[in-house]
């Protein structure tokens, strides 16, 4: 028998988690949704997309690009003017329907958390389950408690909180109503950096061992990658791209999640012979492009690799450091800039020349034109 190798593995492996996920039910679907707060000015238009149960979902995106209006509309607090949108099979909006919020099971995270302040802990989480026995009520609550790690805070009012207790106390009020889908609009914009570095992992630990299905809404590409199944980028109402992190990251559809995912240079170029022909090198015409057409070539800086040397056009115009990396910008005799990525211990002065190696991943191409608005 043959052996098989590592991308046979690889392969495989991917395959099989493939048909892992198709095999988990939609939990929620959203066919060419679109919602308009004033006549003939759409804030989404079009969306569609669709989550399986267990799934985080991140919507990505500048700020009024219709993040949070996707999220109202799946919430039922907004009818929509076009499409429609499934929870657990059933429609729950189209133009003439929409089924209330409190018949969705549907739980909400705010940004503001919107903690009642007169109640303490237990009582904020057990609000939603009033019509339960007392004695199965407390159960829940107590099992909550400890699930997010509040156990003896439950006598606390919430201004005797931190801002992660506070996070703690909405997630658990939410997710011990079992919610469908639990909808999280920007819920780590009011922690420091290092507690939202925190309260990410355990927020992504507690949705996974629940295997609560979520939908995140972020405009930090970071937050995105870290917490995400798959990525929902939105742009002036629009869905560019709905992918997994990973392949939003290294093959954008468009230049506009090319740049927003990350620091993208783009490179002009012209194919001839087969390939792109630009003053950084050759790279391969993956986009089956005619000869002599205008194009792009997209490059990050974990693409370039630069080696100081005597003569050469290009030169350091900066480095910053920034602790596991440092990032240059470099010139080149174009006057063109482009950035690269090197290791914090790879230090070179400013106004070295070096010469540059690509070892691109990925080529990712795009016509000239779509790059414009871009300033490529």
């Amino acid at each position: 028998m043959k052996p098989i190798g590592a991308d046979e593995r690889t392969t495989a492996q991917e395959g099989s988690a493939h048909s892992d996920e198709q095999a988990r039910p939609l939990v929620l679907e959203l066919r060419k949704v679109t919602c308009a707060y004033e006549v003939g000015r759409a804030a989404i238009s079009d969306v569609s997309f669709s989550v399986r149960e267990g799934e985080i979902l991140c919507l990505l995106g500048p700020s009024g690009c219709g993040k949070t209006t996707t999220l109202r509309v799946i919430a039922g607090f907004e009818p929509v003017v076009g499409g429609e949108v499934y929870l657990k099979g059933q429609l729950v909006s189209a133009p003439g329907v929409l089924l209330p919020t409190e018949r969705r099971r549907v739980g909400m995270v705010f940004q503001e958390y919107a903690l009642f302040p007169h109640l303490r802990v237990s009582e904020n989480i057990a609000f939603g389950l009033r019509d339960l026995p007392s004695v199965l009520r407390e159960t829940q609550v107590h099992a909550m408690l400890a699930m997010t790690g509040l156990t003896g805070l439950e006598r606390r009012y919430p201004h005797e909180l931190s801002g992660g207790q506070q996070q703690r106390v909405a997630l658990a009020r939410a997710l011990v109503q079992k919610p469908v889908v639990l909808l999280l609009d920007e819920p780590f914009s009011n922690l420091d950096p290092d507690m939202t570095r925190k309260m990410r992992e355990d927020v992504h630990d507690l949705l996974r061992r629940t295997k609560t299905t979520a939908i995140l809404v972020t405009h930090d590409h970071e937050e995105a990658f870290a917490m995400a199944d798959r990525v929902a980028v939105l742009n002036n109402g629009c869905l560019e791209q709905f992918d997994t992190p990973e392949t939003i990251y290294h093959t954008p559809s468009t230049p506009f999640v090319a740049d927003f995912v990350g620091q993208a240079d783009f490179i002009p170029g012209t194919i001839a012979n087969g390939k792109v022909l630009t003053e950084i090198g050759e790279f391969p015409n993956q986009g089956g492009y005619q000869g002599g057409a205008s194009v792009v070539v997209m490059v990050r800086p974990d693409d370039i690799h630069i080696l100081p040397v005597e003569h050469s056009g290009a030169r350091i115009l900066a480095r910053q450091f920034r602790g596991s990396e440092n990032l240059y910008t470099i010139s080149l005799p174009s006057g063109r800039v482009v950035h690269s990525s090197e290791t914090s211990t790879s230090v070179f002065p400013v106004g070295a020349p070096v010469e540059l190696q690509i070892v691109a991943t990925h080529t990712v191409l795009f016509e000239r034109k779509q790059t414009q608005e871009l300033g490529a």
